[in-house]
């Protein structure tokens, strides 16, 4: 069984590196990243602990083991690292139905990833039904990016109802920024 909570300890975050770790683009096959997904920015623990002390980021654990995560990631840490404050400054240049992003209430998903043997059956579901649970009342948006040769990535996330608002390219990689409307019916 799995629980979705957020984050409050330190092995919690030890237990979000090892899995980021273990799905790394870097460390994977070009097939099993095609049809397993992949994650690509690696976050340091000093870092992890910075964005848990600016808001807990969500997690799936199945006996005692972290399988699964969605970073929370908030304005406040945007120049903590570089793909986020990419992230963050196109953010910032994009309008979504006229609104320019820059003065509208938003929260960025750092890193979303689900372990092997966990996915298939409803944990990134889950995962994001307890973001929106938690941060909707303050926040409007939820937005990321996603790998452009990720669509296992960008499947899941459009099933959630993101939208593709703007992209960018970073490390030579390219990305699409994807929105959620929290207040879209």
């Amino acid at each position: 069984m799995v629980s979705i909570k957020l984050v409050t300890s330190e092995e919690e975050l030890q237990g979000i590196q090892s899995l980021q770790k273990q799905n790394l683009r870097k460390f994977l096959t070009e097939s099993e990243a095609l049809d397993q997904g992949f994650v690509t920015a690696e976050y340091s623990i000093e870092f992890l602990q910075k964005m848990h002390q600016a808001a807990p980021s969500v997690i799936a654990v199945s006996e005692g083991k972290v399988v699964g995560y969605s970073l929370v990631a908030l304005k406040s840490i945007r120049n903590e690292h570089p793909l986020l404050s990419d992230l963050f400054n196109c953010i910032d240049r994009t309008k979504y139905l006229s609104l320019d992003l820059s003065k509208s209430d938003y929260v960025v998903v750092g890193q979303l990833c689900v372990g092997k043997g966990f996915r298939g059956i409803g944990v990134v579901d889950q995962l994001y039904q307890y973001f929106k649970d938690c941060y909707s009342k303050e926040y409007t948006f939820c937005i990321t990016d996603v790998a452009q040769d990720n669509p296992r990535s960008l499947k899941a996330h459009q099933k959630k109802d993101f939208q593709v608002i703007d992209s960018l390219s970073y490390g030579g990689i390219g990305w699409d920024i994807v929105l959620w409307d929290w207040n879209a019916k």
